[in-house]
């Protein structure tokens, strides 16, 4: 299984990045006023990552990927910046991805990263 690209500095994401926790969550309310909880189905990650000064060199490499999984929508493995945790069977949302190449060593990236359901 690939894995997603790292930057030259070892990391997958910079500063400014974000994650979510997805789940279907019943909630089911009784008459005295008690609640129960329960999952309707297994909770999923989902990273949002914005790449920014990036050398083309890494930019290349970031969108070649990118682009490879949304054409085939083959799964990919994912480390996660926080957790350091590495999670199989992810995939880039969306159908597109945003770059930017604004000078050499200034290119952007953003996507989404989600986990998918096993």
């Amino acid at each position: 299984m690939a894995e997603f690209p790292k930057l030259k500095t070892g990391a997958v994401a910079q500063y400014g990045a974000s994650r979510e926790l997805r789940g279907v969550i019943r909630v089911l309310a009784f008459l005295d006023g008690t609640e129960q909880r329960y999952r309707l189905e297994k909770s999923r990650r989902r990273w949002t990552i914005a790449l920014d000064k990036l050398d083309e060199g890494e930019a290349a490499a970031v969108d070649d990927f990118v682009r490879r999984h949304l054409e085939t929508l083959e799964s990919f493995s994912f480390t996660d910046p926080w957790s350091g945790v590495t999670y199989a069977g992810c995939a880039v949302e969306a159908r597109e991805h945003e770059l930017e190449a604004w000078a050499a060593g200034d290119c952007r990236i953003q996507l989404t990263v989600s986990e998918q359901e096993s």
